[in-house]
């Protein structure tokens, strides 16, 4: 039976090999994919050395505006016996991607999913945060107006103190310096606060401190990819 191929994708810069040899190996005669962005699939699959000349591939695109009702349709690689991979734009697909509704309806129709061993920015953060690995959520982004962003802020932390569960979010790259800033002053003293910014690139930058410890000045985030981890111990 045809299988779905979970692809991880890099972080940002192909030049590094991203998935162990043997993963790799697995996915090369593919010929169907379903991506997030079509010519940043093209990118990668080409670094990632495809048997298929890149130009030759069937690439259907599975993002934010596809609409339910289309994902079926997605399945035909499978449906006609072709093994099909699934790309999201960075890291993993279908963790905090509209890919994993296609993984979904290729579990109902009875598909075998291989998902396989590459870079998760989350992961990746919660490691490096020195906060609680066994208990943790991702809440993608925090509200835009300011009033609604501190009381979600309040709330993340309030439940990470009651629950020892970390926090992990994120921000449009243009608006992380601000919310960094909104954090420090809205977060109590004793709570951890991490951001792991540009992973696995040469200028990644990880801080993780008590929000009373945190360096002055700050990191400029601007425009670089960035996770937040909030951890409230109690």
């Amino acid at each position: 039976m045809a299988r779905l191929f979970l692809i991880p994708t890099p972080l940002g810069d192909e030049a590094t090999p991203w998935l162990p040899e043997a993963e790799r190996q697995r996915v090369l005669h593919l010929t169907h994919f379903v991506v997030e962005a079509e010519k940043t699939a093209r990118k990668h699959l080409k670094a990632l050395g495809v048997s298929t000349p890149i130009r030759e591939l069937s690439l259907a695109t599975l993002d934010e505006h596809t609409r339910p009702a289309d994902v079926a349709a997605l399945l035909a690689p499978l449906e006609a016996g072709h093994d099909l991979g699934l790309v999201s734009e960075a890291g993993c697909p279908a963790v905090a991607d509209p890919g994993a509704r296609l993984v979904a309806l290729a579990h109902e129709r009875g598909f075998e999913v291989v998902p396989l061993i590459g870079p998760s920015s989350i992961l990746l953060a919660l490691m490096a945060s020195g906060a609680n690995g066994q208990s943790f959520a991702f809440h993608g982004y925090l509200p835009v107006e300011a009033g609604e962003r501190e009381k979600r802020i309040r709330a993340l932390e309030t439940r990470s103190r009651q629950n020892g569960e970390t926090q992990i979010f994120i921000e449009t790259p243009y608006r992380n310096n601000a919310l960094l800033e909104h954090l420090l002053a809205t977060l109590g003293p004793d709570t951890r606060l991490a951001i792991a910014c540009d992973l696995t690139l040469p200028t990644q930058t990880i801080v993780s401190r008590r929000v009373a410890d945190w360096p002055q000045p700050t990191p400029d985030l601007h425009k670089r990819p960035c996770l937040f981890v909030l951890y409230a111990q109690a």
